[in-house]
């Protein structure tokens, strides 16, 4: 049998058919390549530039994280015949979920020989949803050892996850497993109890309240609605420190809140990768519960490889001026934003810096350190760090006396905000610069 243009010779591809052939295939290839690459992000997921989902199938986004921000003290040996109920709020939801896991801190191998996750019943309780309770696998086994220093993704889960909501995530190690990463100062309360209670559905066993969550360090969520991920890295003013207890008022929380519920914001999950004490340019000891890794060295692990990231906010600075060894120099301070920002767009993030709040009247107060401050705000408003920013000083500062917080937005220490004082922090995101694509900075 023959056809037109010899693409088949008795049955047979002719050698200008298969050349033609491999020809299609080639462009069709370049074709599929050229439209991942356009892509915002550059990881291939699929978001239109106003953040909402493509036409593409269900994508992954962070719906709640924690840094793993330090070893915990006095315990030495982990948690042996103990299950840890890690209770986080979502940002955003989904119908499918994720987990993440650290040893990051730690100095053994972690054993985890069973883990669950469930909706919560009802806010600040133990219990699960009926019917939300799901065993997690790892590699299709019930069970994973973390080695010292890693950090494991758990198999994927179908179940209902609403945003604003509380999610039950536990854990159970038989064995000890030495020192045990962990987020000091979550401003949520979770749970302990003796024994595998990781599928405990009542709650009655969770008898011991804790306030850090320990080994948890992320929660992805997949579904129609996710667009993305917006990360706020920074300090204990990211952390939420002085925040209402089991309220979620941190300043994430609220932007998680606009980017909900506001007309055309992007349907971006919000990750909150605060860590009290935090620095920019020098890393703390792992056995410091208020410092951990600088931003600079845990931008990759917190920022850049999470799920879905299109956007990230920076605050952070204040600590580089009150901490030993200080920097004094608002040049290299802001060397090491550019640094964020040259990264961070590399990878196709939008980067949005912010300007350093005032401390006026707080314990740590030091005229010199405020005229740091404020040589490195007048770099960033002129443009000469970052391409976009927001300006926390202007949103929190009082009008009366501009080196101190306004006073309905202080806590009372003069440093952190209230939780008033954290609604205005993301009242002052421009939702907009969220969107777009990136250009690489040189």
């Amino acid at each position: 049998m023959s056809t037109r243009g010899g693409l088949s010779v008795g049955g047979r591809l002719s050698a200008r058919g298969v050349r033609a052939l491999i020809s299609g295939l080639v462009a069709l290839a370049a074709l599929i390549a050229a439209v991942v690459l356009l892509v915002p992000g550059g990881n291939g997921e699929g978001a239109s530039e106003d953040g909402r989902p493509g036409p593409a199938a269900d994508r992954w986004a962070g719906t709640w994280s924690a840094a793993a921000a330090a070893v915990e003290p006095g315990n030495l040996d982990g948690y042996a015949g103990t299950s840890i109920r890690n209770v986080v709020h979502t940002s955003i939801g989904g119908t499918s979920a994720r987990i993440q896991l650290s040893n990051l801190l730690g100095t053994r191998p972690l054993a985890i020989g069973h883990a669950s996750l469930a909706r919560a019943a009802a806010p600040g309780t133990p219990a699960a949803a009926p019917g939300s309770m799901r065993r997690l696998t790892f590699s299709g086994r019930p069970g994973v050892t973390v080695p010292a220093g890693g950090e494991v993704t758990s198999d994927p889960v179908r179940l209902t996850v609403p945003a604003a909501a509380d999610l039950l995530v536990t854990t159970y190690s038989p064995a000890p497993s030495g020192p045990v990463t962990f987020h000091p100062h979550a401003r949520q309360t979770s749970y302990l109890a003796r024994g595998d209670r990781a599928a405990d559905t009542t709650g009655a066993a969770y008898t011991k309240k804790v306030t850090s969550w320990r080994y948890l360090t992320g929660v992805d969520v997949r579904g129609p609605h996710t667009g993305g991920t917006v990360v706020a890295i920074g300090d204990s003013i990211t952390d939420g420190n002085t925040s209402t207890p089991d309220a979620n008022h941190r300043w994430p929380d609220f932007l998680a809140a606009r980017l909900r519920t506001e007309p055309g914001a992007p349907r971006y999950g919000v990750l909150n990768q605060g860590i009290s004490g935090n620095r920019l340019l020098t890393d703390g000891s792992r056995w410091a519960v208020s410092s951990g890794p600088s931003v600079l060295s845990r931008l990759e692990r917190d920022v850049l490889s999470r799920a879905g990231v299109r956007a990230v906010i920076v605050e952070i600075g204040l600590n580089d001026l009150f901490k030993s060894p200080r920097q004094l120099d608002p040049g290299k301070l802001a060397d090491g934003m550019r640094e964020i920002e040259r990264r961070a767009r590399a990878r196709g993030i939008q980067v949005i810096g912010s300007t350093l709040t005032p401390f006026g009247g707080h314990r740590g107060y030091r005229a010199e350190l405020d005229s740091v401050r404020q040589a490195l705000n007048a770099k960033i408003r002129a443009g000469e760090v970052y391409e976009r920013y927001v300006d926390f000083d202007e949103a929190l500062r009082d009008p009366g006396n501009p080196l101190r917080l306004r006073p309905a937005y202080d806590s009372g220490d003069h440093l952190h905000p209230s939780d008033a004082g954290y609604r205005a922090m993301a009242e002052a995101v421009d939702l907009r610069q969220l969107k777009g694509t990136v250009r690489a900075t040189p």
